[in-house]
This record gives structure tokens, C-alpha cells and sequence, in this order.
């Protein structure tokens, strides 16, 4: 049987930036000092392991079928941004007063890496474009190579159905991450989006 205390260091380790040290210091903090709060930690892991799915809409996390953002009536089905991660719609959200609803691509196009339009979810979001009641378009893609690459072919697929484009402006940094990038930074960057051609 594995030791208890080797698997605790081990899983605390599949987190991004958890190393050998960060899991040992996290590991004894948890059992020395605070075991109610570890125990809260594991059963919130496994509820969200197993409620938290993709919304059937914007491909948001959710618990239920369609996000809060996609359930909320106040929000504009006009305007629809268009960014690669759920903590991209994170950063939109607290740094902005955005008021539409998103599509979450889950990536970028990368054909080394083997993501593809299909991977992205274009086909949804072209089945949107061509029914739903979409004006603007805002590609809020990373400034990376694949990140621009990507917000051309967005631009190219909203044009085919009449869609205004524009793009995030001034002050998010070249081949930056949007999650990177400070409040009042992407905020600047988002009320000053500029149309694409």
C-alpha cells in the first residue's frame, strides 16, 4: 500500500507550478494546522471533479447546462467576445464592464501541435454567428503567433456572415496572456478595441 503522505505530495504536484518543496510546505501546513481546511479542499476538488462540465453554450465551466453568464437575461446577445480560456472570461470579467455574452475557444489554432478549427469549436460558433442575433464580434485572442493566427481566422469567418470584428487595443503586451495582464491594463485594452479589416 502507498504511503498516504508520498500520494498527498504527489497529487499536490499535478498542480501548474507545484514543485517537490511547494507540495511538502502545502502538504504540512494542511496536516499540522489545518486539517478541517484540508478536508473542505477535498471535497470541493471532488465535487468540482465531477459537477463541473462545459456550459452547452459558451463553453464556460458550469455546474448546470447553460453558465451564469449565458443564463443571465441582462446580458447582450449583440455583442460576443471571443477568448481562448475560461480564465480569460475571469480576466474580462473583474477588469471590465463588458456586458455581452463569450465563446470560449478552449485554445488556439496550432496545426504543430494538431488543433485545428475543430478542436476550437468553430462549428459551433459559425452555427451561432449564422442564427443568433450577433453584431460585433470582439477576437480577444493572446497577442502569440498562434493567438493572432487565430484572430484572423475568426475575422475571416465573421465576415462571411456580415459580423462586425474588432480586437482588444492598446496595452496588452506582444505574445502576452490575457489572465497575465493587470485589471485596470486590460480594461484600457477592452473600451479600446478597434476594428479589424
Amino acid at each position: 500500500m502507498a504511503d498516504p503522505f508520498d500520494e498527498l505530495l504527489e497529487a499536490l504536484r499535478c498542480l501548474p507550478g507545484v514543485g517537490a518543496r511547494s507540495a511538502q510546505r502545502m502538504a504540512l501546513h494542511l496536516l499540522e494546522r489545518d486539517r478541517d481546511g484540508g478536508k473542505r479542499l477535498a471535497r470541493a476538488l471532488e465535487s468540482a471533479m465531477i459537477n463541473i462540465r462545459r456550459c452547452d453554450r459558451c463553453r464556460n465551466f458550469t455546474a448546470e447546462k447553460l453558465c451564469r453568464i449565458c443564463r443571465n437575461p441582462q446580458r447582450s446577445d449583440r455583442v460576443l467576445c471571443l477568448v481562448e480560456s475560461p480564465a480569460d472570461v475571469l480576466a474580462i470579467e473583474t477588469a471590465t464592464g463588458f456586458q455581452g455574452r463569450y465563446f470560449v475557444l478552449l485554445g488556439r489554432l496550432s496545426p504543430l501541435d494538431g488543433i485545428g478549427p475543430d478542436e476550437l469549436g468553430l462549428d459551433e460558433l459559425e452555427r451561432r454567428l449564422a442564427s443568433d442575433a450577433v453584431e460585433e464580434i470582439i477576437i480577444a485572442t493572446n497577442t502569440t503567433v498562434e493567438g493572432e493566427a487565430t484572430a484572423y481566422y475568426l475575422q475571416e469567418m465573421a465576415s462571411r456572415h456580415d459580423v462586425k470584428v474588432s480586437r482588444l487595443a492598446q496595452g496588452v503586451p506582444l505574445g502576452g496572456e490575457l489572465e497575465h495582464t493587470d485589471r485596470s491594463t486590460l480594461a484600457h485594452a477592452f473600451s479600446s478595441r478597434l476594428p479589424m479589416r
